[in-house]
């Protein structure tokens, strides 16, 4: 018989597992957590709880030995587990396992006697208060002399000293240069002040008889000149000869009429004295006047625009007004008035209009069919810009022109009666 052999499993073994929470929480950790939750400083729980500052800070980190008096630490660590708002019974155990501190009844010596320092706390206190220590942790190190001067802020001062010695130097020598008198030797020496007088000793020096007789005085032009101030103050006023009323405007001025009239005028009396006709004095007086004007200038050119074929125009001013706007029929002229800036043409049919300067034809416009504009009507531009027409090419132009000319005739005299 074959025996069977029996094993026993090991026991296995089971590890915990380790969370983020798995850490020993102390009791100073969970106080400094709810003072710094309220936002106190050990200062501020010295001031509020009338517990110093050491203490706290001792309680927080378990040591048992920063205090005086071991029989006041029950007080001091419920009071300040009361202030955070934590159980006070519980802090006090917390406080006395993590610190391995018990109390002590009675009139024992741990309760009542104070515990010597040791010789850490001995050399560090120097038999100073603690606060004066820059070792405390919860005081601010106080800052050094120097600590808040920047390098800069010395250049800038230094620069802005400088600047003001060289403006301070600058308005010293200014100023000494404006009181500073200097004396310049001059060519000559100056003479007594007497010699200089012009009326000194005129009283005792006598013009000679030479001298009074030789001068001559200005005369009176010379002295009005002289004296006569630049500009007057009102006008000079010369009088006239006679009185305004003996003034006769046919005498002289723009009214004195001209000798041609004023003779034809004594022509026409004296034939009326001779008891003529009326018709022969205004006949006489008309010739008279005729002979006394006088032509100086010609007369400007006239344009005249001739259509020799139904054609839509317009004329405007050189302002853009419109003066003459119509459909010209064969035959039609207008006349251009001259202006200091000529008129300008805009024409529909080009090659039915011409232009007439002084009885001379000159165009037409444009071909046939096309429109011409801002065409400026005046005789130097159509002159120039045109030729002479030719009259053989546009047999309604010679119609035309021969229609003028027959119209410009002068009409036949009417056969006299036969007796």
């Amino acid at each position: 018989m074959i025996g069977k052999g029996f094993r026993r499993k090991s026991e296995l073994q089971v590890e915990e597992t380790v969370g983020f929470d798995a850490f020993e929480l102390k009791l100073g950790d969970m106080m400094r957590g709810e003072r710094a939750t309220m936002g106190k400083s050990l200062l501020d729980v010295q001031r509020e709880l009338k517990i110093k500052a050491t203490y706290i800070a001792a309680i927080e980190n378990c040591d048992p030995t920063a205090f005086d008096t071991p029989g006041f630490i029950a007080g001091y660590v419920r009071s300040y587990a009361r202030y955070l708002k934590m159980d006070a019974d519980w802090a006090f155990d917390t406080f006395c396992e993590e610190s391995g501190f018990s109390t002590a009844h009675g009139m024992s010596a741990e309760a009542s006697a104070a515990k010597p320092l040791r010789a850490n706390d001995r050399q560090n206190s120097g038999g100073k208060d603690i606060f004066a220590s820059s070792a405390t942790p919860f005081i601010p190190a106080g800052e050094a002399m120097f600590s808040g001067v920047e390098p800069g802020a010395i250049g800038s001062v230094l620069v802005l000293a400088g600047l003001l010695a060289g403006l301070g130097f600058g308005g010293w020598t200014v100023l000494q240069e404006v009181q500073r008198v200097q004396f310049a030797p001059v060519e000559q020496t100056p003479t007594v002040i007497s010699d200089l007088d012009p009326l000194a000793g005129a009283a005792n020096i006598a013009p000679a008889a030479d001298e009074i007789a030789s001068f001559q005085a200005p005369s009176v032009e010379a002295l009005d000149r002289l004296y006569r101030p630049q500009a007057l103050e009102v006008p000079v006023l010369v009088s006239r000869d006679g009185p305004i009323a003996s003034l006769n405007p046919s005498s002289f001025g723009a009214l004195v009429p001209d000798p041609a009239l004023a003779d034809a005028v004594e022509i026409a009396t004296n034939t009326a004295q001779d008891n003529l006709t009326v018709p022969a004095i205004d006949a006489a007086l008309q010739q008279a006047v005729t002979a006394s004007i006088q032509v100086r200038e010609a007369p400007a050119p006239a344009v005249e625009m001739v259509a020799v074929r139904p054609a839509w125009v317009r004329v405007k001013s050189a302002d853009g007004t419109t003066i003459f706007e119509a459909t010209m029929q064969p035959g039609d002229t207008f006349t251009v008035p001259q202006t200091e800036n000529p008129a300008t043409l805009r024409i529909g049919e080009s090659g039915a209009v011409y232009f007439a300067v002084n009885g001379v034809h000159y165009g037409p416009a444009g071909p046939r069919g096309q429109v011409t504009s801002n065409l400026a009507l005046s005789v130097d531009n159509l002159t120039e810009s045109y030729t002479v027409a030719d009259l053989t090419s546009d047999s309604a132009l010679a119609e035309v022109v021969r229609v003028a000319e027959l119209q410009a005739l002068p009409a036949a005299p009417d056969a006299a009666p036969t007796e």
